[in-house]
C-alpha cells in the first residue's frame, strides 16, 4: 500500500472540498473494494476522503410508497431492517446474501452502487426496482446510472447521498454465487412495478442490464413457465475461469425462473 493523506469530514460540503483540493483523491465508505486494491498497489491515490462520518448519509426510511437508504448504510442494516422487510422483502434478501458477515457489516449500499462491480448485487436491485440515485448535485434514474464496466454516470467529485427504491407490487431476487467470493456469477432481480415488469441481470455481463425479452414474456404471464425457450446471447456474457459465456447465458434462464418463483412466494 502506498502512502496517502486520510480525511474524515463531517459534512458533504467538506467532503467535496477535500476531494477537489487533492491531486488524485478518492472517496471511501466501507472500503470493501478500494482497500484490497490499495493493498495490492493497483491504485495510489494521494488522498482518501472517508464518508462514514457524515451523518446525513446514513439511515433507512420508508414513506410514500418508497424505501430510502442512505449511502453509508451497511448491507447488514438493510438485511435486518423491519421497514425494508415489510416494503421490499426481496431487497432485504439481496442484502443478506452479500459476501459474509464481515463484508455485510462493513460494506455500504452507496459504495456498491458507485463502484458498479459487474458481479455486485445492488445494481440489480437499483435497475430492477427502477430506483432513483440521489447525489449532492442531482437525481439520476436507474436506467441512466450504470454505463459500463465499473463505470457510472457520476461526475468527478459527485457523492451519492441516498438511493430511493419504489415499493413494487411484488419482487424476487436469486443469484448463483461463486462459492469462494460469494459474488454473483449470475444474479437476477425481477419486479412487477407500477410501470410494468422489470428484469435486471448482474454478474453475467460486463455491466448490469435489463432483459427485455423476459420482461415482455412476464408481462403476459408472470410465472416461471413464461420464460421457457427464452435465450440469452452468450457472446454478450462474461467468460473467465469461473464460467464460460455459454454457461452464464444458460444460468440467466435458470436463475430468472427462480427469481420469479421467489416473487410469487
Amino acid at each position: 500500500m502506498y502512502a496517502f493523506n486520510y480525511h474524515r469530514p463531517a459534512s458533504l460540503a467538506d467532503a467535496a472540498k477535500l476531494l477537489g483540493g487533492a491531486s488524485d483523491g478518492k472517496f471511501i465508505a466501507g472500503g470493501q473494494t478500494l482497500l484490497p486494491t490499495l493493498k495490492n498497489r493497483l491504485a495510489s491515490p494521494s488522498d482518501l476522503v472517508d464518508l462514514t462520518g457524515i451523518a446525513e448519509l446514513g439511515g433507512i426510511s420508508a414513506s410514500g410508497g418508497a424505501v430510502s437508504i442512505g449511502a453509508i448504510t451497511k448491507h447488514a442494516a438493510v438485511a435486518t431492517s423491519a421497514d425494508v422487510k415489510k416494503a421490499i422483502p426481496a431487497l432485504a434478501k439481496l442484502a443478506g446474501g452479500i459476501g459474509d458477515p464481515q463484508v455485510r457489516n462493513m460494506g455500504t449500499c452507496g459504495g456498491s452502487v458507485a463502484n458498479n462491480d459487474p458481479a455486485a448485487d445492488y445494481p440489480a436491485a437499483v435497475v430492477g426496482l427502477n430506483a432513483t440515485v440521489h447525489t449532492n448535485k442531482r437525481k439520476i434514474a436507474a436506467d441512466a446510472f450504470f454505463t459500463g464496466l465499473f463505470e457510472t454516470a457520476l461526475e468527478e467529485g459527485e457523492i451519492i447521498t441516498k438511493i430511493e427504491f419504489p415499493q413494487p407490487k411484488r419482487a424476487g431476487y436469486e443469484k448463483f454465487r461463486n462459492p469462494a467470493s460469494r459474488y454473483a456469477m449470475v444474479g437476477v432481480f425481477v419486479a412487477e412495478t407500477a410501470n410494468g415488469i422489470r428484469v435486471a441481470v448482474t454478474g453475467a455481463g460486463p455491466c448490469v442490464f435489463r432483459h427485455t425479452e423476459m420482461e415482455a414474456a412476464l408481462g403476459k404471464s408472470f410465472s416461471p413457465d413464461a420464460l421457457k425457450g427464452i435465450k440469452t446471447d452468450p457472446a454478450k456474457m462474461n467468460s473467465d475461469i469461473h464460467g464460460s459465456g455459454e454457461y452464464r447465458a444458460h444460468l440467466v434462464g435458470v436463475v430468472a425462473k427462480r427469481a420469479v418463483q421467489n416473487a410469487l412466494g
